[in-house]
């Protein structure tokens, strides 16, 4: 079967989200993303890229490079990230690369008053966070410091903003905001053969025109093409430890199912074979609390079903019945009880009880 060739980028590669979202003639298509993300609570009118590579005070210090670092104008920093693949530690990550941008602003060898400007972290994660402070139903989540008694906001000039953006899951039908669309785009647009309607909006021109691989230069194709091949090596690597992980689960489960199962027979044949031996003991005189004590019945045992001759005695809850002489007899009141069987034989049933359980010995 043929393949056919994509016509528009990934934005999920490293290639195609830094070409679209962190170089100066596409800003406009970054502030359109920011604030659709933003929805009216804060308001990027212009930005300004700065340097994504950070080092720390001293050369031993450890780097960060981030995707799309940029300044708006009242000096707020935005630190735009997509990640792939999960991390033990990604939320220590994002921690420590707001270090960075608060670092940056203490002026040097000048006093300095501490105050700080904005500093937002967004994260487009490509995979389920599994965060158990979030609402799992949401893709959006917005993390601030905040008083843990009042709920209210400690501190308001530091904000993370993680979009899982794989939960996303609208078709172009469904596309209400311009969020939706920017979700759409992100996760979909290397799928596309052609602009879809329901992304015609005039920002979007621009996108479809950058992303257009037919567009670039040699150079950048292959830029691209090694970008794409290592972001399918992440996935294809997550998919596997996956796979593996599920079929060492179910290797294990069955092991343990077995070993259980075992277990559970072993213990039934061994309770069986104690009611047998309490039979006999008691069908020659021994009292039933001696018979408890060497057997090791006990009335934590579960319900027993015993034969009888012409019948059969069943344990249930707080009564037993003998089938062949259809009679059921309270345990709650009755420690021995005289039945007549159908052959007009009679038993004498002696029930040692104990809350709900009951183990049943007779002659």
């Amino acid at each position: 079967m043929k393949q056919v060739e994509e016509r528009y980028i990934s934005l999920l590669t490293d290639f195609g989200f830094k070409r679209i979202f962190g170089s100066a003639p596409n800003k406009d298509l970054l502030i359109c993303f920011l604030n659709s993300l933003f929805n009216g609570r804060q308001v990027v009118k212009d930005v300004k890229y700065l340097n994504p590579e950070h080092v720390g005070d001293v050369y031993t210090d450890r780097k960060a490079i981030f995707d799309v670092y940029c300044e708006g104008e009242n000096g707020e920093k935005f630190i735009v990230e997509m990640q792939n693949a999960y991390q033990t530690y990604f939320k220590d990550r994002a921690l420590f690369y707001s270090t960075f941008p608060i670092r940056e602003q203490a002026p040097k060898g000048n006093e300095w008053d501490f105050k700080l400007n904005h500093i937002y972290t967004i994260a487009l994660l490509n995979f389920n966070m599994n965060e158990e402070a979030f609402n799992k139903e949401e893709i959006r989540h917005h993390v601030q410091l905040c008083d843990t008694a009042t709920h209210k906001i400690f501190y308001d000039k530091l904000e993370f903003i993680y979009v899982e953006i794989a939960k996303f899951n609208k078709t172009l039908d469904e596309l209400e905001t311009l969020y939706d669309k920017w979700l759409y785009a992100l996760k979909n647009l290397y799928k596309l053969t052609q602009r879809p309607k329901a992304l015609c909006d005039k920002v979007f021109d621009r996108l479809f025109e950058e992303a257009e691989i037919a567009k670039f230069t040699p150079q950048e194709q292959r830029e691209y093409e090694a970008s794409k091949m290592a972001y399918r090596d992440i996935k294809n690597s997550i998919d596997t430890a996956k796979r593996e992980g599920k079929e060492e689960g179910l290797a294990e489960g069955m092991e343990k199912g077995l070993a259980e199962g075992m277990e559970k027979g072993l213990a039934q044949g061994m309770s069986q074979r104690s009611l047998e031996i309490a039979r006999t003991m008691l069908a020659k005189g021994m009292d039933v609390a001696t018979v408890m004590e060497i057997t090791g019945l006990s009335a934590s045992q579960p319900e027993t079903t015993a034969l009888v001759s012409g019948g059969k005695i069943r344990v249930e809850s707080h009564s037993i019945t003998v089938s062949c002489a259809r009679e059921t007899v309270d345990t709650k009141s009755t420690k021995q009880k005289s039945i007549v069987l159908n052959n007009r034989k009679k038993i004498v049933l002696y029930v040692i009880s104990c809350y709900e359980n009951y183990t049943l010995l007779y002659i």
